[in-house]
């Protein structure tokens, strides 16, 4: 990220950690500072391509490629348009067209291929689905609605919760300063051994923070667990089992036994075998191993009789 740079005025952000890199609508990058400069009356022209801009086409880089931003920006706008949904395709192999034809007008669009084609395409899909279009328009508003007043249901819910139990903390601090204050009296004024006020102190304050635990609101992690609940430290009963013995498996094949792997150099068979390779060993792959699956496969289901 530190060599990326406005290829104007050719500030990078290893000189300048604070230069906020802005993208356009045809994916070339300038500085913000190149921005306010060159579009101060609104409008102008891309300084590697000539597409004509306003000052508004303009966004903040978000990725190291500003390609990238270019695809996200178009596939925003091309997914407003082509938003159908795939209960409204007679079967999951028409939608599967309707996405790759989504996905082939991305790619045109981000890197310039049949321009002309595509955006007349998209228009004519524009006029011929102008009530579809609309209509799941403000279907997905709707829900998009719906969504948001859940989440801000579930923020509201979270504050309230958060409030109970900076009230019951405070409440529980309250009774602490109380509970030490009432130590330090009797010990100044008791004639009970110390000892004594100190045990009596420390039930106090059990008592107390029984008292705020059993009051204080549950508060449910992601996980399922309450805060608060008491999980049991017993270990868990250990099941005795017997291990697990590795027995080779023994493939019959019909036919003469085939040499073992180890002695396979020793007799010959790897005279004609094409030797292992750096890169065939790094993947397990060895001449001997690849010569005897040969030949249990060659001498597989050969009836003979050994004399």
């Amino acid at each position: 990220m530190d060599d990326q740079g406005c290829p104007r005025c050719k500030t990078t952000k290893y000189r300048n950690p604070s230069l906020k890199l802005m993208v356009n609508v045809c994916g070339h990058t300038l500085c913000e500072s190149c921005v306010e400069l060159l579009f101060v009356r609104g409008s102008g022209t891309c300084q590697e391509c000539n597409t004509p801009l306003r000052k508004s086409n303009f966004r903040v880089q978000l990725f190291e490629d500003p390609t990238i931003d270019k695809e996200v920006e178009i596939r925003k706008k091309i997914l407003k348009i082509y938003n159908k949904r795939e209960e409204e395709f007679p079967s999951l192999r028409d939608y599967n067209d309707f996405l790759e034809e989504i996905e082939e007008m991305v790619f045109n669009l981000t890197n310039n291929v049949d321009l002309d084609d595509t955006k007349r395409k998209i228009d004519q899909y524009q006029k011929e689905n102008k009530d579809t279009i609309q209509k799941n328009k403000i279907k997905l508003t709707r829900e998009q609605e719906e969504l948001e007043e859940a989440l801000e249901s579930e923020r509201q819910g979270k504050e309230q919760q958060k409030m109970l139990l900076q009230k019951e903390e405070r409440l529980q601090q309250v009774m602490k300063r109380k509970n030490k204050q009432e130590l330090l009296d009797q010990l100044e004024t008791s004639h009970l051994p110390a000892s004594i006020l100190l045990a009596q102190h420390k039930g106090k304050t059990t008592q107390i923070e029984v008292k705020v635990e059993k009051t204080r609101p549950a508060v449910t992690f992601s996980t399922g667990i309450k805060m608060g609940l008491h999980i049991s430290s017993v270990p868990v009963a250990k099941l005795e089992e017997a291990l697990y013995q590795y027995q080779p498996v023994h493939i019959e094949t019909y036919g003469p036994a085939v040499p073992q792997v180890e002695v396979l150099s020793r007799l010959g068979y790897l005279n004609h075998v094409r030797a292992t390779s750096p890169q065939d060993l790094a993947g397990g792959y060895t001449s001997s191993l690849a010569c005897h699956r040969a030949l249990q496969d060659a001498f597989s289901g050969l009836f003979w009789l050994p004399h």
